[in-house]
């Protein structure tokens, strides 16, 4: 950059490696930190810390918890006949606003996208495959993102799930094809899991 003093060079660059920050938003993000007290940007690198000593995987499923087994593979009143396969941990959330959904999660952080080298190893399936083997699974929801990585995922656990004799569904494209689950209002994300189709 050379126009900004090194240390405000620096946090724009650490904010642009952010997914969906751009150099204008990473400066005004870095400019809007600069503006805040002291104690501001303290609590803010404290929680980004404090987030990366305390978070880990879920050991059921994947999802980003403070506890093993997280809170939804923990709760009684969740039913482990049915697991909602997502590709993050954030999709979840969607799904849960529609406050419909009580089954379990399994979340694969990726999907498959050859031209991006990301293959089957490098989705987190194996403890779905443990899940899967106890028997007590009637139903897995693919809800992948309705977009060509998402669908070519859906498409290969489908395929691999359907030989053990558990249904295999589809969340219905009341979600727009191209968009992401994050963005999906609560009504939206409802219809869509409401519309789900046995592939």
């Amino acid at each position: 950059m050379g126009d900004v003093a090194e240390p405000i060079e620096r946090i724009i660059e650490e904010l642009r490696k952010l997914p969906g920050v751009g150099p204008k938003t990473a400066a005004r993000l870095a400019y809007s930190i600069l503006r805040r007290p002291r104690e501001a940007a303290e609590r803010l690198s404290r929680a980004i810390l404090d987030v990366k000593d305390r978070i880990r995987y879920c050991s059921r499923c994947n999802n980003f918890s403070e506890e093993d087994p997280c809170r939804y593979c923990a709760s009684p009143n969740r039913s482990p006949e049915s697991i909602c396969v997502v590709e993050e941990p954030n999709d979840i959330l969607s799904i849960e606003r529609t406050r419909d959904y009580r089954g379990q999660y399994h979340v694969l952080h990726g999907v498959l996208s050859p031209i991006n080298g990301v293959g089957p190893e490098d989705l987190k399936l194996s403890n779905l495959w443990e899940r899967l083997k106890e028997g007590t699974v009637r139903e897995v929801i693919l809800a992948t993102n309705p977009n060509v990585e998402g669908e070519a995922t859906a498409i290969y656990l489908a395929k691999l799930i359907k030989p053990t004799g558990v249904k295999v569904s589809r969340i219905a494209l009341g979600v727009p094809m191209g968009s992401d689950l994050e963005f999906a209002d609560e009504v939206t994300m409802s219809r869509a899991l409401e519309g789900r189709h046995e592939m």
